[in-house]
C-alpha cells in the first residue's frame, strides 16, 4: 500500500495559527518537502518537530519529482510546506499533488492560514463571487491582464509585493478609474498587521506617502455596472 502525501499549511505570521492537526501531521511523516528550509526551521523547532527536512521549490521540483513520488509508492508519508500559507495557492505544490493524482497516491489537504480569505473578509467589499488572481505577470501579459480585471463583475484578489505596490495601484487607477473601491491588508496576522481601504485614488495617495513593508493583498471591486448587471439577470432567473 502507498502513502500519502499532505499538503499542510503553516501561519501566514501568528505562529499560534499553526492548527494541532497539522504539528501532529509534520511530526509523524517521513519527510517534509519544503519550500525553502532556512525559512521553515525555525518554525519546526517552535513546535518541536524533529522530522528530516528537504527542499522542494519552483527551482528544483522538476528534479526532484520522482524521488519523491517513489518514496511515496514505497509507502512513505510526506508532507508538504510552503514559508507561509497553503501550499499550492502562489507556492509550489500543484506540479507534485497533480504527479500523485497520475500515479494513484492519495493527496490529503489540511485546511489552515492563507493570506487572501482574511484580507477579502476584511476589506468589506462583496466576496460571495470571487476571482483569485495571485501575483499579476510583472512584464509579459501584464496590462492584458490589468485590463480583464477591470471588467470583472466580481471582487478580485491580487497578491503584490511591497516594492510593487504603489505602480501596481496606479496601472489600475489607469484601466479602472481613480474612484474604484479597493483595499489593501498587509502583515496579515502579525504585529503590525492593517488595512486601508477607499478608491484607488485615495490609496495611491497614501502608499506614496507612506512606503508599505510586508506580504500585501490588494482587494478590487468589480465593475459596479457589470456587476449591478449580473445580479439583476441571476435575480430573473431565480424568479423564473
Amino acid at each position: 500500500m502507498g502513502g500519502t502525501l499532505f499538503l499542510v499549511p503553516t501561519p501566514v505570521g501568528n505562529l499560534s495559527d499553526m492548527t494541532p492537526r497539522a504539528v501532529e501531521v509534520l511530526k509523524n511523516c517521513s519527510l517534509i518537502l519544503a519550500e525553502d528550509t532556512r525559512t521553515s526551521a525555525p518554525l519546526l523547532k517552535h513546535f518541536a518537530i524533529n522530522t528530516p527536512l528537504m527542499s522542494h521549490h519552483k527551482f528544483n521540483e522538476h528534479d526532484t519529482l520522482t524521488p519523491i513520488i517513489h518514496r511515496l509508492e514505497s509507502g512513505e508519508n510526506i508532507a508538504l510546506i510552503s514559508d507561509a500559507g497553503t501550499p499550492g495557492i502562489s507556492d509550489p505544490g500543484f506540479l507534485l499533488s497533480r504527479e500523485c493524482r497520475k500515479n494513484g497516491i492519495k493527496v490529503i489537504t489540511l485546511p489552515g492560514a492563507t493570506a487572501f480569505v482574511p484580507a477579502l473578509v476584511n476589506s468589506g467589499l462583496p466576496c460571495e463571487r470571487f476571482r483569485f488572481e495571485g501575483f499579476l505577470p510583472i512584464k509579459k501579459g501584464r496590462m492584458t491582464r490589468l485590463q480583464d480585471i477591470a471588467k470583472y463583475d466580481v471582487t478580485t484578489i491580487i497578491y503584490e509585493s511591497p516594492l510593487r505596490l504603489v505602480k501596481t495601484l496606479e496601472q489600475l487607477e489607469s484601466v479602472c478609474g481613480k474612484d474604484r473601491q479597493a483595499s489593501v491588508s498587509r502583515e496579515i496576522s502579525k504585529l503590525h498587521e492593517d488595512t486601508q481601504r477607499g478608491t484607488l485614488g485615495s490609496l495611491i495617495s497614501y502608499y506614496r506617502e507612506n512606503p508599505p513593508k510586508g506580504e500585501i493583498v490588494v482587494i478590487l471591486s468589480a465593475d459596479t455596472e457589470l456587476r449591478e448587471k449580473t445580479v439583476h439577470k441571476n435575480k430573473y432567473k431565480n424568479e423564473v
